[in-house]
């Protein structure tokens, strides 16, 4: 297996744990070059991730304006080892539902 799928794997496996019952999908890439590799849906919520192996890893035409599209509709970003906890950190504040805002009783 190669570096990118372990590490898919492996996150694959995160995902599942913080977010139980989620369903993640993989974007077929020859469908529309350049779609993040994951969909995350859990609950109302969505996500989608690219999947690098490092932080230097090449981005391929349209990943980086399908990255911005998505996170201004939702949570999207790039995520590889070096960022993973800052990443899944956003992504579990992204899919938090909103507080209700506290209304003074005097």
């Amino acid at each position: 297996m190669t570096p990118e799928g372990e590490y898919k794997q492996k996150l694959i496996k995160k995902l599942n744990q913080m977010f139980p019952g989620c369903i993640i999908l993989k974007a077929d890439p020859t469908n529309l070059q350049g779609i993040p590799d994951f969909v995350i849906l859990w609950g109302d919520n969505w996500a989608s991730l690219e999947i690098k192996t490092s932080a230097t890893a090449s981005v391929q035409p349209n990943q980086k304006w399908f990255i911005e599209r998505l996170d201004e509709m939702s949570y999207a970003a790039f995520i590889y080892p070096e960022n993973e906890e800052e990443v899944l950190s956003a992504l579990q504040q992204a899919f938090e539902p909103p507080r209700r805002a506290r209304v003074s009783q005097s």
